[in-house]
């Protein structure tokens, strides 16, 4: 390959990249306003994997004559639509859901990991004190819960005077083992 072919780009080059990204993003924006803000969310991997192969087409779209800009855009619109689809599933068929969906799992309750937890999350202890690092924890003590959502983000809840609203927590797997140690605590006051 010759290097100035490699630094080189020519005047159509230029207004076919820009006319491809012009039309992608209102198409974008299009569909975003059709299918609503959840679109680019990361609640789940479904979403994060839509978000992946959106950029992917993006990529290929702007970047290439082949795909065309509509044949772009169409493929973004089908990715719009498995997941509008997906996302009626998840609401209305409940069995469903659960094959969809990842489960929140405890990393750590009332100060201790839960080395089981861990080991299926495929995270070490060195993993968790990151993110407490990283949330200003100082001590174990502190720590209610470490949850895994099933986005993969780790969520760290504080212990405090206030009674843990235990709804929240009801879609988390292991989730007694937070209603356990805290009845626990309680009764030791």
């Amino acid at each position: 390959m010759k290097w100035e072919n490699w630094l080189s780009i020519d005047w159509q080059q230029v207004l076919g990249i820009s006319l491809s990204a012009i039309g992608f993003y209102v198409g974008l924006m299009l569909f975003t306003r059709l299918m609503g803000l959840r679109s680019f969310s990361k609640l789940s991997s479904h979403d994060f994997a839509m978000t992946v192969g959106i950029g992917s087409i993006l990529a290929s779209t702007v970047l290439s004559d082949k795909p065309s800009l509509f044949q772009g855009l169409f493929a973004v619109a089908v990715l719009f639509l498995i997941q509008g689809v997906i996302s009626v599933i998840r609401r209305k068929i409940k069995p469903l859901k659960a094959l969809i969906d990842n489960q929140a799992i405890i990393l750590m309750a009332h100060g201790e990991y839960l080395e089981d937890n861990l080991k299926e999350a495929n995270l070490s202890t060195s993993d968790v004190q990151e993110v407490l690092r990283k949330n200003g924890i100082k001590a174990k003590t502190e720590v209610f819960a470490v949850i895994m959502e099933t986005t993969g983000d780790m969520s760290v809840i504080k212990n405090n005077d206030v009674e843990p609203d235990w709804s929240l927590f009801d879609d988390i797997r292991d989730s007694e083992l937070l209603l356990g140690a805290s009845k626990n605590v309680n009764s030791q006051v």
